[in-house]
């Protein structure tokens, strides 16, 4: 049974490893193509938080956002390939960070074909983060060192 959860925990963080590979070799000078898609819905979030802290007060770069990523992405699935519970946490809060960043699908119209495809996107996300609550869930009902039954010799006459 150990390799098989081995097996799961390498295919499962390959998804993980694989895009943070992809955008490590893509990361140029300004942050390659990912920091091109992250830089308007990062203007939006820092658009709202200025409206709620104050102009100016909060500073979000898109090339940090994706080197941020590519840490949680890459750290947290190797991580989570040795069974650590912390790279399942590193995981999940990029998952939680990105998500409703990166599928926006409340701002689609409902009924045409990109909301289907962004709604699909969001939902494949939480089924991860889901999957990832089961690991930790798992993990922690599990009990390390199990007591051994003492075995009663009788004694001998």
């Amino acid at each position: 049974m150990g390799f098989f959860s081995f097996l799961g925990r390498v295919l499962f963080a390959s998804i993980f490893i694989l895009s943070a590979w992809q955008m490590y070799n893509e990361f140029g000078d300004d942050g390659g193509p990912a920091a091109e898609k992250w830089a308007p819905k990062l203007a939006l979030v820092k658009k709202h938080i200025d409206g709620i802290i104050g102009k100016n007060n909060f500073h979000i770069d898109a090339r940090t956002f994706v080197a941020a990523s590519i840490f949680l992405n890459g750290f947290g699935g190797l991580l989570f390939v040795l069974g650590s519970s912390f790279g399942a946490y590193l995981l999940m809060y990029y998952l939680i960070l990105t998500t409703p960043l990166m599928y926006d699908f409340y701002n689609c119209k409902a009924g045409k074909p990109e909301f289907f495809r962004v709604l699909s996107g969001f939902l494949q996300c939480a089924a991860l983060v889901g999957a990832l609550l089961f690991f930790l869930g798992m993990k922690n009902s599990i009990t390390r060192k199990q007591p051994k039954k003492k075995i009663i010799k009788s004694k001998a006459a």
